[in-house]
């Protein structure tokens, strides 16, 4: 598309506002061995967190808080993977680096409501095993399945209502500026920089919107983890310590691997204005592409249960008489 037919479409042509998204800058000839890596994290992605949202709904055993909390998790980040997924893989596989102001409008609203419901889920773990550890005689009556699907609700009523308001008031702008965004997938942030208007309004509620969101989320996490270290470092004898203190460290990995990428590409917008065009791209696919990836894996390697039971998703069965073995979901 060229710089012509797009400030048609910029300066209120028919056709309706569309953007240019980029992969990587300076790599366009690899797209094709590219494409082959995120492939391969979207797979890894769908597969391990599909497999505990299935196990956590389907084994009676693990319909407790902790692992119904991790399935919110696992459904959190097999969302943001299916909303960056199409214009990723369409800009690796077939170069097509377009996408419509509505369609990018709705991208951005599922993305930022999802972050903004996993930032919350991350909470409620933290919550889960504050109680756990600081009070255990009462978890089984404070956090019982009803109050987590309460807690579930609550977030997903959150980040829906939060983020609801941004795709409108994004609407309304002119876009009249350069078309092309910084990154595979359309950000609140990437979008309004480029109308040419004054967006004093989407700034002031997109800051509010992350510290209601992330800002309060991460604060209840240091002081949830801050009490939790207090309780343990009271605690007589080194193994019982190691012993509280390893039923946190696949949250704790969690938590980091969520924050760090986010504060990095913070810290990259706003200080690395002559650095690299392909370091905030590589920073903003870390912060959305890792997590997904490496939380079923940790899970998986760290919980018993989780492990115990991943076997039992896929169970034998004849089939019409015949002594013929296919795999299919177990009952």
């Amino acid at each position: 598309i060229t710089e012509r037919v797009q400030s048609k479409i910029f300066n209120g042509s028919s056709i309706p506002a569309s953007f240019l998204l980029i992969g990587m800058p300076g790599l366009e000839d690899v797209y094709g061995w590219i494409s082959i890596p995120f492939s391969l994290m979207f797979l890894t992605s769908f597969v391990g967190n599909g497999t505990i949202v299935l196990l956590v709904n389907r084994e009676p055993s693990l319909q407790q808080p902790m692992y119904i909390l991790l399935s919110m998790l696992a459904f959190t980040d097999l969302s943001v993977s299916l909303t960056t997924l199409p214009t990723m893989l369409s800009i690796f596989w077939l170069n097509s680096t377009q996408i419509y102001l509505e369609s990018c409008l709705t991208q951005m609203y599922f993305l930022h409501t999802f972050a903004a419901m996993e930032s919350g889920v991350l909470v409620a773990m933290a919550v889960d095993r504050f109680i756990a550890i600081c009070d255990p005689l009462r978890y089984a009556t404070i956090l019982t399945n009803s109050v987590t699907a309460k807690v579930g609700l609550v977030i997903a009523t959150r980040g829906i209502c939060i983020v609801f308001p941004i795709p409108f008031l994004t609407r309304r702008f002119p876009y009249c500026k350069s078309h092309r965004l910084s990154h595979s997938y359309c950000l609140h942030q990437d979008v309004i920089r480029l109308a040419c208007a004054d967006t004093t309004v989407n700034s002031l509620y997109g800051l509010i919107a992350v510290l209601l969101t992330k800002g309060l989320d991460s604060m209840f996490i240091i002081i949830s983890y801050g009490t939790i270290l207090q309780t343990v470092l009271s605690i007589k004898g080194n193994d019982a310590r190691v012993k509280a203190l390893s039923t946190c460290v696949c949250h704790v990995c969690a938590v980091l691997l969520f924050y760090v990428p986010l504060i990095g590409l913070s810290v990259v917008h706003r200080f690395g204005k002559h650095a690299s065009p392909l370091l905030p791209v590589l920073m903003a696919d870390v912060y959305l592409l890792v997590p997904p990836v490496i939380n079923p894996v940790i899970y998986s390697i760290k919980t018993k249960q989780i492990r115990q039971k991943i076997p039992n998703v896929f169970s034998t069965r004849k089939v019409g008489g015949l002594d013929r073995r296919i795999f299919t979901i177990k009952p």
